[in-house]
């Protein structure tokens, strides 16, 4: 079955009537359908699937008289963004169940075992932390803080992996899962329009970025917004209003950086009330992370300064970061012959190949996106480089378990 038409199973799964587009947050209903399709789909191509202590879930491809270790990987995930697009994530799970059929089917008989990997929360969505499972099979978020992180229902990570079969105590680093992973190729839509300049349908991820997310919180005094003379008013908001300009401007000032706020919470949110308290999420990213920490600092310092100006108290915290993380060169070399027409390209996304670059040999593929957007519902790929795609990876796929 080819990538687009498995990509169409998928178009009912997660529809979001609200915002448009997709919302399927980590063991939502949505994400367990499309895990529990994913799991029917390897089946079904003869893959042996089984599902790990921290939620990850491996598709093998097994070579008769090896063990499980020296695999070549693929994947992504299948959570997304609130609202998001359509491809952000299951592009890349459905490509590589395309790409090993392609390569069953043509009798390819790999010297080690290829391996189909889900991670859970990529996004970050549900819970905060993008890359949560990878980062808790790497190391790189302790399993204490995973555990208890909370959804905006209050629902801790460690009740939702309870909910779901899992056991919260064996949740943490898996040094034996990523030393069975010789290389990962991640395949992922591409979210900007580099290839729509290039007229090209698939590239070479050669790095990601260095980006992080910071929670800004504002603390002042709740009050009845009829009553309450301007003059008496402790205002979280208009403090948090000056950090949101003030990222921008920042951000616009410095050449390749960029600085969002896509999320802020008043408390207690009432249309009538003046916030006793308001907490702002910002994202800031930039290639070059000697220039992203000054950035991140301006950008508290002006927040401080508003929220004197306005009588509250600001106190920035790190919830997450992510270095800029250069892929294997050796890896990405090897890619470029076997693709000699796919151009090399960084991206301002993170993902999971990201954070296992440290621990293993990993790159990426990326699906031209002809709308450029993503994250949003106006996300795209057309069903010939859909296909093109899933071919670039069988080719990948099969070069490197070939040896």
């Amino acid at each position: 079955m080819s990538a687009a038409t498995m990509m169409r199973d998928l178009v009912d799964v997660g529809r979001d009537r609200t915002r448009g587009g997709y919302s399927r947050p980590v063991f939502s209903a949505a994400e367990l359908e499309l895990r529990e399709w994913f799991r029917a789909e390897a089946h079904r191509i003869g893959l042996d699937v089984e599902t790990d202590r921290n939620g990850v879930i491996w598709a093998w491809w097994d070579v008769p008289g090896h063990r499980r270790e020296d695999a070549v990987a693929t994947g992504s995930h299948l959570d997304s963004v609130p609202g998001g697009g359509a491809f952000d994530g299951p592009l890349g799970v459905v490509s590589a169940l395309a790409a090993l059929e392609q390569l069953r089917a043509h009798g390819h008989q790999p010297k080690r075992p290829v391996v189909v990997v889900v991670f859970p929360e990529e996004e970050g969505s549900r819970f905060g932390v993008p890359c949560l499972g990878s980062g808790i099979m790497s190391g790189t978020v302790a399993a204490e803080r995973a555990l208890a992180l909370r959804d905006a229902d209050g629902t801790t990570f460690a009740d939702a992996l309870k909910s779901n079969g899992l056991d919260p105590s064996a949740v943490g680093p898996d040094p034996d899962a990523l030393s069975r992973i010789s290389s990962f190729v991640e395949l992922h839509v591409e979210q900007g329009r580099e290839l729509v300049d290039l007229d090209q349908p698939v590239s070479i991820g050669r790095s990601i970025i260095g980006h992080g997310r910071w929670r800004l919180r504002f603390e002042g005094q709740g009050n009845h917004a009829g009553t309450t003379r301007m003059a008496d008013r402790r205002d979280p908001m208009v403090a948090a209003a000056g950090a949101v300009l003030a990222a921008q401007q920042l951000a616009t000032a410095l050449n390749g950086a960029r600085a969002t706020v896509g999320k802020i919470v008043p408390v207690p949110g009432g249309s009538n009330v003046i916030a006793s308290a308001v907490d702002l999420w910002l994202d800031a990213r930039h290639e070059d992370e000697a220039a992203l920490g000054p950035l991140v600092d301006e950008i508290g310092s002006r927040a401080s300064k508003f929220a004197t100006d306005s009588g509250c108290d600001m106190a920035l915290t790190c919830e997450s970061y992510s270095p800029t993380a250069r892929f294997d060169d050796g890896l990405v070399s090897r890619m470029s012959e076997v693709l000699a027409d796919a151009p090399l390209q960084d991206t301002g996304a993170g993902h999971d190949a990201g954070v296992l670059a440290p621990y293993t040999a990993t790159a990426m593929l990326f699906v031209r996106n002809p709308s450029g957007v993503s994250h949003s519902p106006e996300e795209h790929a057309e069903d010939a480089d859909i296909d093109a795609g899933a071919a670039a990876l069988a080719r990948v796929v099969g070069e490197l378990s070939s040896t």
